[in-house]
């Protein structure tokens, strides 16, 4: 009895990618939702013709879905699966097992194709996904699987930016998990430029959650000096990608915290991945 839950924003092109994925005879989930919210392409005619469960609403916001979603899902364990990534069916079931009395939220393991990616958004990823957070937090993998217990402490879906990194940080260490058996495919930018933009829109999100007193507190993903450091001293082939994620990590934080403080909530929104 699973409750699958999908924000879609004009993606008609990748939300094919994961219904088909999730559409397996050998298990079924009690409900798949996705939202359309202010969708300006088929994203709602494509996800209808695949017999889910169809919300549209005019209003482009990911938190607004989710919670438009949550209100209409009627099972647990819930699975919250980003439009534009891929989950299988068995991962998504596998993410269910995982849940126990003390595990309240689960996450698959990531896989990003580099095919067509350029060189310096490869040499960012092999940096950002060697960090401790990374590896071992919720937030950046487009799904989150929670138990009835662990909906409790996310059901009020608090307008932010940053919708997965405020629900990893709703949860203790001891009570999510990252499930080796199940792996999310999420599709990288194909350029720096929309690297770029993707590390601004989020930096943006974590500034604006920073400054609300409510917001659960930010673990460290461990992107210190210190330990690149000692990551490039262990793989000394790192070194480009060090540098690209130290520099991108200072124009992305300068510009999220700018446009934090002007009140400006522009989605920037990377469409050489949905190509």
């Amino acid at each position: 009895m699973v409750s699958i839950i999908v924000p879609a924003h004009n993606e008609e092109r990748s939300l094919p990618r994961l219904l088909d994925a999730l559409d397996d005879p050998r298990w079924a989930p009690e409900e798949v939702i996705v939202v359309a919210n202010g969708c300006s392409d088929r994203t709602a005619q494509v996800a209808r013709a695949r017999g889910v469960t169809v919300i549209e609403t005019p209003i482009p916001s990911k938190i607004k879905a989710l919670a438009l979603g949550d209100a209409r899902a009627t099972s647990f364990p819930r699975i919250y699966v980003d439009g534009d990534v891929v989950l299988g069916a068995d991962s998504a079931r596998a993410l269910c097992g995982a849940l126990t009395d003390g595990v309240q939220a689960a996450g698959p393991i990531r896989s990003f194709p580099m095919a067509r990616v350029s060189a310096p958004v490869r040499w960012y990823y092999d940096v950002w996904q060697r960090l401790d957070g990374v590896r071992t937090e919720l937030y950046g993998r487009g799904v989150v699987a929670v138990s009835e217990v662990g909906h409790a402490r996310i059901r009020d879906w608090p307008e932010t930016m940053s919708d997965d990194l405020h629900l990893a940080m709703s949860f203790a260490p001891d009570e999510r998990t990252v499930v080796a058996a199940a792996r999310v495919t999420i599709m990288p930018p194909k350029t720096y430029r929309d690297l770029l933009r993707r590390r601004v829109r989020a930096m943006t999100g974590n500034a604006r959650m920073a400054g609300t007193p409510e917001a659960p507190a930010v673990r460290s993903a461990g992107a210190s000096p210190a330990a690149i450091g000692r990551m490039v001293a262990a793989e000394p082939r790192l070194l480009p990608g060090a540098a690209v994620f130290v520099v991108t990590a200072a124009i992305s934080k300068l510009l999220g915290r700018r446009a934090a403080r002007r009140g400006d909530t522009t989605w920037l929104r990377d469409e050489s991945s949905r190509r």
